[in-house]
């Protein structure tokens, strides 16, 4: 493992290839995470908001007010 550590740093265009899979794949990772956070939280919001329509407490025209704001306001992002 130290030999193919040493080699790659003592080969310069190949140290520097490895550099930018390696963020790559870490950015990849990290995308992919934040992804799958904010596509649980949505999930938990419309939950949320169809137990409030459940129970009475909102009507169902405005939970799709709701959603349809918050579908509105991340359109942008992503």
């Amino acid at each position: 493992m130290e030999d193919i550590i040493q080699q790659l740093m003592d080969n310069d265009k190949l140290f520097i290839i490895s550099v930018v899979f390696g963020a790559i794949v870490v950015m990849s990772v990290v995308k992919a995470f934040f992804g799958m956070i904010t596509g649980l939280a949505h999930e938990r919001t419309r939950r949320e908001i169809a137990a409030y329509v459940a129970e009475g407490s909102m009507t169902p025209d405005q939970a799709q007010r709701i959603l349809d704001t918050k579908k509105q306001n991340n359109s942008g992002c992503g």
